[in-house]
């Protein structure tokens, strides 16, 4: 009972929180802040899964957000834009609330796919060999789509915003800020399910000793495929949503310095630690947007600040421990057991 009245609670605040935005009490700046808030949740607890809770040292999360990005990007705008590929669009504007889910999970399943590429020589590598392999592979998406005319190249690509459009026309909502605030609840509970399942203990257990995983008939290769392809499919629908945020999308938005942000905000919260991720995405977007007047110099504030933490709590935030181990009570509201 005391879950359903959780799930309910979650739903009661995103019903809230969309009926303030629709009333203008929420403005569309803070709206924007909540959505990259929502899309820093997922790319942060994503990528908290691979350097987390298994241990390795992947730092190539952007380029799988723009496979996401660029592969949502293209559906939607194929189904309800006019374009140079294929002209009139495909689908009437009636149908971008059902084709926008479906469009997201193309998004999500090519990044997952692009992660299994990853994944395979993973299972031979690990530590700098593996950051140098992801941060090839994050390279090699970006001059890849940088490369492509058909979808803008370097120019970037645009056009989303008629399948945004097309959703307000049936109900006029801020839609996107209900998809992000429903991907990101989603995102964390796939994880949380997922680190806490009977198969999901395998991850962790290749942290501690890989060969000892082994002989304790752990399929490690197994593990580390399902760990990248989940947290490269989770990344995707962040490039996805975020495409859509912003209505434009550009192949430079997902360079090294995106996948160095991303580790900043899962190292800032914590290894192993879903609270932590979450808590550090919160922090970093507000950081961001209160350094924002400094332009170029923030840049030089938040690494500081980094190095400041590693100095005097090298743990991160929460360390590898979850909200529920400092508050037990909240056990009961999300246990899986």
């Amino acid at each position: 009972m005391q879950k359903h009245t959780f799930t309910i609670s979650l739903f009661v605040g995103i019903f809230a929180l969309t009926v303030l935005a629709q009333l203008g009490v929420i403005n569309q700046y803070l709206q924007s802040v909540i959505m990259l808030m929502g899309v820093n949740i997922i790319l942060s607890t994503s990528l908290n899964l691979v350097n987390g809770y298994m241990g390795e040292f992947s730092c190539g999360h952007g380029g799988f957000m723009c496979v996401g990005a660029y592969v949502t990007s293209v559906v939607t705008v194929l189904c309800f834009s006019k374009n140079h590929i294929l002209g009139a669009p495909l689908l009437p504007p009636s149908m971008a609330l059902f084709a926008f889910p479906i469009a997201l999970f193309a998004g999500a399943a090519a990044a997952a796919v692009a992660g299994l590429v990853v994944a395979i020589p993973s299972f031979k590598t690990r530590g700098d060999y593996l950051a140098i392999i992801t941060l090839a592979a994050n390279y090699i998406v970006i001059s890849a789509i940088d490369n492509l005319e058909i979808i803008g190249g370097p120019r970037g690509f645009m056009g989303m915003n008629a399948a945004v459009n097309g959703m307000e026309g049936i109900v006029d909502i801020p839609w996107m800020l209900l998809w992000v605030l429903f991907g990101t609840l989603f995102s964390v509970w796939l994880l949380r399910r997922f680190v806490s399942s009977t198969l999901g203990k395998g991850v962790p257990a290749i942290a501690q000793d890989e060969i000892a995983a082994e002989i304790m008939s752990v399929d490690t290769n197994r593990m580390k495929l399902i760990a990248f392809m989940l947290s490269s499919g989770i990344a995707g629908l962040a490039g996805g949503l975020f495409a859509h945020i912003l209505g434009y999308v550009n192949p430079h938005s997902f360079d090294i310095m995106k996948s160095t942000e991303v580790m900043v905000m899962v190292y800032l919260g914590g290894m192993g630690s879903l609270s932590g991720a979450t808590l550090s995405a919160v922090l970093f977007t507000v950081l961001l947007e209160v350094l924002r007047p400094l332009e170029i110099w923030k840049w030089v504030v938040i690494p500081l600040l980094l190095i400041l933490l590693m100095q005097f709590r090298p743990e991160g935030i929460m360390g590898n421990k979850e909200l529920s181990d400092l508050f037990p009570k909240l056990k009961k509201y999300y246990s899986f057991k």
